[in-house]
């Protein structure tokens, strides 16, 4: 898997995570408001902010024997850690929620289920998140809380193996658009689209991840958008269409650097990422020294992104390959 997929794929499941909570069965509770708000928050990606409030939900939960608003607000404590690289901190939410986790709760279950899987799967056990995954998916369906069952199915089509990818992407995308949860179908078709790159299905890809541009697109945030454009550039790189590739990438280019330069968390990492295509078809046009400098200059932002943290082997891939153009 690429290490752009693997990135967008923790935005993507970061921003899609909480669109199973809307327009779901509600459960009597003093605490639903305080747990929307943490939601809504944690949407935003301010994922400090929404962990703190978490705690204090699932803290007022127990106080008060709320069982159901405790195993949500502790699964969700454990997600927000997870997803800001504290994976020992949250695990230690997740087994709290386990604990209380009861399958006759259907949202603290279905939550807990969610939240449990990507743990398996940043855990890098994706039979066994794959497994857990199926367990939602067959849970929210009984229980009929479908925008649920389509995170699962979601989740299934990045964790599962090659063979049945592409049918739960498509059971996702079937189920999203039955039920008018628009709000899915971007995640979902970029999901498939990223699939059939992974499987070198480039034409495939390209129309998928149209689709999945055409959808972000609806959507307020500049970021995801901008991450659309750069994966159908990147497509198009790949079926050898050099010059629109590059003239696609270049507007990727300044718009990251423009986010950047407004404080936007993450476009200098989508700076970087665009940097080094646009070095890499540079370099295929036959100006080495060009390309090279770019290249180094997209290590150097892709640096500043973290990724010799989040993704240690990735990066010593890109410095090889520029050792090896400068040897």
């Amino acid at each position: 898997m690429s290490v752009r997929r693997m990135s967008f794929l923790f935005l993507a499941v970061a921003l899609t995570l909480l669109v199973g909570c809307a327009g779901e069965i509600q459960e009597d509770s003093m605490l639903t408001g305080k747990m929307a708000k943490a939601d809504e928050i944690f949407k935003s990606r301010q994922y400090e902010e929404a962990g703190v409030l978490f705690e204090k939900v699932a803290g007022e939960a127990a106080a008060a024997g709320d069982n159901p608003a405790f195993v949500e607000a502790a699964s969700m404590r454990a997600r927000s850690y997870l997803i800001v690289q504290k994976k020992d901190e949250g695990r230690e939410w997740l087994v709290r929620a386990a604990a209380k986790a009861v399958e006759s709760d259907p949202l603290g279950w279905s939550r807990y289920l969610g939240v449990r899987g990507r743990f398996e799967w940043r855990d890098e056990n994706l039979e066994t998140a794959t497994t857990t995954f199926r367990e939602m998916f067959d849970y929210c369906g009984e229980k009929e809380l479908w925008e649920r069952a389509v995170d699962a199915a979601h989740m299934i089509a990045i964790t599962g193996d090659q063979r049945e990818k592409f049918g739960w992407s498509l059971k996702g995308i079937e189920m999203a658009e039955k039920g008018g949860m628009d709000g899915w179908l971007a995640p979902l078709w970029n999901n498939l689209g990223w699939n059939y790159y992974d499987d070198e299905r480039y034409g495939e890809a390209y129309d998928a991840l149209i689709k999945a541009r055409e959808y972000h697109y609806k959507g307020e945030g500049e970021l995801p958008k901008l991450i659309a454009d750069y994966s159908v550039a990147h497509v198009m790189m790949k079926q050898n269409r050099l010059h629109e590739a590059e003239a696609a990438m270049l507007k990727v280019l300044e718009w990251a650097t423009r986010l950047d330069a407004e404080g936007t968390p993450d476009a200098i990492e989508w700076m970087g990422f665009a940097r080094w295509d646009i070095g890499e078809m540079v370099i295929e046009s036959g100006d080495r020294a060009t390309g090279i400098g770019m290249l180094k200059d997209a290590l150097g932002e892709i640096e500043k992104s973290g990724m010799p943290n989040w993704d240690a082997e990735q990066w010593k891939q890109k410095q090889n390959r520029v050792a090896e153009l400068e040897g």
